[in-house]
């Protein structure tokens, strides 16, 4: 793998162990998962069938992105993806179990923000192997998956969990997008918008 470019490619359901594993780990510290998981214990019980179900539907809309080693992971909901359906949040209750209120408090503040218009490519959840952090890895990811939306002429939209994300979101091209999406007694997150660039 060379130090300026990685290769992206489309997760399959082989995959889902290392990068559930991975993206339970990564998240295990991060302010939105402790305020909606509140117990350290639990939370590490609860963290990987959390995203077993944002795999399991990223797998089905086209959306995550994974290298062959398996060291970095992107879960992203692509422009005109179908709406999961009720299937989606019963497995999320499921996964949360007594927290699923607390869970859902956060899913529908974000659906309420999120931009109904123009079509664009959600950027959900992204996380690198402890041992890749700090090494320029998630950049690389970040440029070739809106390189893509660059070509197809497709903005992109995140929600950042803190100012340093945000930073980091504005350095890519993202600008603030509306009111910050304000989590009761827990969290801020800004949402983020990035119009394609012209070639």
């Amino acid at each position: 793998m060379s130090s300026s470019v990685i290769t992206l490619r489309q997760a399959t359901r082989a995959d889902a162990g290392p990068l559930t594993a991975l993206l339970a780990e990564s998240f295990y510290d991060d302010a939105l998962t402790v305020w909606a998981f509140p117990d350290p214990h639990r939370r590490r019980q609860i963290l990987p069938g959390f995203f077993r179900v944002f795999l399991d539907l990223a797998l089905a809309q086209g959306g995550a992105l994974t290298t062959d080693d398996q060291e970095i992971v992107v879960l992203s909901t692509p422009p005109g993806a179908k709406d999961p359906g009720a299937d989606f949040t019963v497995r999320l209750r499921a996964a949360a179990g007594e927290y699923a209120d607390a869970l859902m408090t956060i899913i529908r503040l974000q659906e309420a923000h999120h931009p109904a218009a123009p079509r664009h490519l959600y950027l959900g959840f992204a996380a690198v192997a402890p041992h890749r952090q700090r090494t320029g890895l998630a950049s690389m990811a970040m440029r070739e998956v809106l390189a893509g939306c660059d070509r197809d002429g497709v903005p992109a939209y995140l929600e950042a969990s803190s100012p340093g994300g945000e930073a980091v979101s504005r350095q890519f091209g993202f600008e603030p997008h509306g009111p910050e999406i304000v989590i009761p007694g827990g969290p801020r997150l800004r949402p983020m918008w990035r119009d394609p660039n012209d070639f």
